[in-house]
């Protein structure tokens, strides 16, 4: 079983990169550069005959990480054997990176720069790799995840008719809050489980402002339609774009930093199968 060494831990993809690992092969990781912050890209323009500049909308550049460290084994073919671990981690595709401050948080990488390696004796090396992340926020390892049925209505007037009439209907189901405890806005993914006919998802932000995905088709049973506000993809049964059929209005809906959403859903018939589930992390710069 590896055994955790001192510092902050770090994971990219399986790869523990801050213990003793089961081969007695230890990972010191000693610098991380780019964790902090990334670059930002915006504009000025100086004002004519005035102080200061016009600003443009600011964002947040991709993320580079450069990870440097020292690999240190019981024998030259376990320092080989962890040397090509090191190359196979640093991933041409999509690798989950894990930094576990106080609050865990991860990025999405891929391989950037050269992977550099270089001998300090037969049974170690140092290391230095370049990741680069294109969504530059940090999220919680935590994925939220909530679900709801379609909304039922329950009670009415009840036969035979007593005097006085009461009234009494009860509404259930239908809908959930998703949370950001970061700096930052994000983004959720929903996911819509038929059957359902001309579903529609509602979100609402504290401050009044309200979001619709209206989607124009029906859903079979057991058909699932997976809507991702931050890719802007609408994919049914995961491999067909439906993007055509659903319309985002005004805009598609984030949850903004230190806030909430609470999400509702409806369609045009109720069915006790169909099934809403709303995912998202919370989001750091």
């Amino acid at each position: 079983m590896a055994v955790q060494i001192g510092g902050t831990p770090i994971t990219l993809g399986s790869l523990q990169l801050s213990v003793v690992d089961d081969a007695g092969v230890t990972w010191l990781p000693t610098d991380v550069k780019g964790w902090s912050s990334p670059g930002v890209r915006a504009e000025f323009a100086t004002r004519q005959a005035d102080h200061g500049a016009w600003a443009s909308p600011g964002y947040l550049n991709a993320r580079p990480i450069s990870i440097e460290g020292l690999i240190a084994a019981p024998s030259t073919a376990a320092r080989d054997a962890a040397v090509e671990q090191l190359y196979a981690a640093v991933a041409l595709t999509d690798t989950v990176l894990v930094i576990e401050e106080t609050i865990p948080k991860q990025a999405i990488v891929r391989r950037s720069g050269e992977v550099l390696v270089e001998l300090v004796n037969p049974y170690s090396v140092t290391y230095s790799v370049a990741v680069t992340a294109a969504d530059p926020r940090r999220y919680s390892t935590v994925l939220q995840s909530q679900s709801t049925g379609l909304p039922s209505v329950s009670g009415g007037i009840t036969f035979p008719i007593t005097f006085p009439i009461t009234f009494t209907t009860t509404s259930t189901g239908g809908a959930f809050t998703l949370s950001n405890a970061g700096t930052i806005a994000t983004r959720p993914v929903f996911t819509m489980t038929g059957p359902a006919t001309m579903p529609v998802i509602t979100a609402t932000r504290p401050d009044g402002a309200i979001f619709q995905l209206a989607y124009s088709q029906s859903l079979g049973a057991g058909d699932t339609l997976v809507i991702d506000t931050a890719a802007h993809s609408v994919i049914l049964n995961g491999a067909v774009s439906r993007r055509p059929f659903l319309s985002a209005q005004p805009s598609w809906p984030e949850i903004l930093p230190g806030s909430t959403l609470a999400v509702r859903w409806n369609a045009s018939a109720y069915d006790p199968a169909a099934l809403l589930t709303g995912t998202c992390r919370s989001a750091w710069m």
